[in-house]
């Protein structure tokens, strides 16, 4: 007996409390760096933090993973003075336990790699306030090291500050993350580690919220057919 059209429809939506369907097939991973200066070719990478994401049963994002180091400079890498001073950081202090670029990047994309699989997700995407800045920082420490197995999309990022902007009227992430309720103690601020995970916290909470406030799943809308779907996927592939 034919299945009535609108009982096959439901039964071949996708799961939207899984995190694979949240984001078209993403898979969301918060980053901060910080660095010897803005210029991504020529300064220092001298700290990077990556958290990864995790959907419960009923579709709420929470933190799930952190993976940080302190990086040493590439050779030849400019280190900017003001930056220095502004992050604290001392770039040659062997108390810094840093490793190399190629080391920290090759084991954050290892462990992003494993994340993406077990979620069934496509490819990932970096998080971070003020995206780009993240972003180019580790694409350029990327191609440095001439790595191939690269999991995250060469330029789409989910950029907190953004988001922060729509949802709580601010963009600076202590601010935001205190219209939240999540806190922010500005003597941590400027730890890779401690920025990463207050940004991906600010992220899920802004997620969630929208669920809550009946933005996911989106109401009343007809899935892409089955064509369209293989069409998209097929993009993804490419991107």
């Amino acid at each position: 007996m034919t299945e009535p059209a609108n009982e096959s429809t439901e039964k071949n939506k996708p799961d939207p409390n899984l995190l694979s369907s949240r984001f078209r097939g993403f898979y969301p991973v918060v980053i901060d760096v910080e660095t010897a200066g803005f210029n991504a070719k020529t300064d220092a990478l001298l700290e990077i933090a990556a958290t990864t994401l995790k959907m419960d049963d009923d579709g709420v994002l929470q933190r799930d993973k952190t993976i940080h180091f302190h990086v040493e400079p590439f050779e030849g890498a400019n280190i900017e003075q003001a930056a220095i001073d502004f992050n604290g950081i001392d770039p040659f202090n062997p108390l810094r336990g840093a490793v190399s670029e190629s080391e920290a990047i090759k084991e954050i994309c290892k462990e992003i790699r494993k994340g993406q699989k077990a979620a069934g997700c496509n490819r990932s995407v970096i998080v971070a306030h003020n995206a780009a800045f993240d972003h180019g920082f580790v694409m350029a420490a990327i191609e440095r090291i001439n790595y191939k197995r690269i999991p995250f999309h060469p330029f789409v990022t989910f950029d907190t500050a953004s988001f922060a902007a729509l949802s709580l009227g601010h963009t600076v992430l202590a601010e935001a993350c205190k219209r939240a309720g999540l806190g922010f103690d500005n003597k941590e601020a400027h730890s890779a580690k401690y920025d990463t995970e207050k940004t991906a916290d600010l992220f899920c909470y802004m997620v969630n919220r929208w669920k809550e406030l009946g933005g996911w799943p989106i109401p009343d809308v007809t899935p892409p057919s089955p064509e369209l779907e293989q069409e998209l996927n097929k993009e993804l592939d490419q991107e």
